[in-house]
């Protein structure tokens, strides 16, 4: 399933999902080396996420510098392995981040943001402590975000073009059966990985989960403005 629109109104302008979408967007195009390159490679070493790297410099293990490798959490979520992968996480973002922006304001948006990816981050290291494998992406982050949406607007609909075998539809779904189904895909898929029952083919699964998790969590904390209504967004 993959979701085309929502229908919940928003009543401010998302400035913040705005400048998120453009700094990835810029990020993929002018400063990354295309996918798949070795000079692509040598930047993930540098700039993403390596599990492994992470834990030895959290044991203060010399030759893995803390700072180098802490800087490294935020660095990753603004970076990706190629046009499908960028494409397929802006668009999540512009769909379900604007009214969660809505909600609680732009700047603590950000950090909810931020700290949705950080927790998402935290959740694959401790899962696969000894991952050479860099990671890269904002969908930890966009997970929490769409955490933080089910718990707001669980009666909004997504338009949602559903596959079945080789055919095609479009459904209006409501939120919660969107992104529950979404969370379940990501909870199993985190645990067959876990279970050496499959391989991930290079999806940061438990990413997903943690960033949900924490989404959810924070929704709760963060204040909220009050609800609006208008035209969908």
């Amino acid at each position: 399933m993959f979701p085309i629109r929502d229908d919940q109104p928003s009543s401010s302008k998302p400035y913040v999902n705005y400048f998120i979408i453009a700094l990835n967007v810029i990020v993929y195009l002018f400063l990354q080396p295309p996918a798949r390159s070795q000079a692509f490679q040598a930047m993930t070493q540098q700039f993403g996420l390596i599990p492994h790297d992470f834990t030895r410099a959290i044991a203060g293990v010399p030759q893995y510098p803390l700072a180098a490798n802490a800087w490294t959490v935020l660095t990753s979520m603004f970076m990706h392995g190629g046009f499908l992968h960028i494409l397929g996480n802006m668009w999540f973002l512009w769909i379900f981040g604007d009214n969660v922006e809505d909600r609680v304001g732009h700047v603590p948006y950000l950090i909810f943001y931020l700290i949705c990816g950080i927790a998402a981050a935290m959740t694959d290291i401790a899962l696969t402590p000894n991952s050479r494998v860099p990671l890269v992406g904002a969908s930890g982050a966009i997970a929490g975000v769409m955490g933080a949406y089910i718990l707001l607007y669980p009666r909004a609909r997504v338009l949602t073009l559903v596959f079945i075998v080789i055919f095609f539809t479009f459904w209006w779904l409501p939120a919660w059966v969107f992104l529950g189904y979404w969370f379940l895909i990501q909870f199993v898929a985190t645990s067959l990985t876990a279970s050496g029952a499959q391989q991930s083919g290079g999806v940061a699964f438990a990413a997903h989960v943690g960033g949900f998790v924490a989404g959810l969590v924070l929704i709760k904390i963060f204040p909220q403005r009050a609800r609006s209504y208008g035209f969908g967004s």
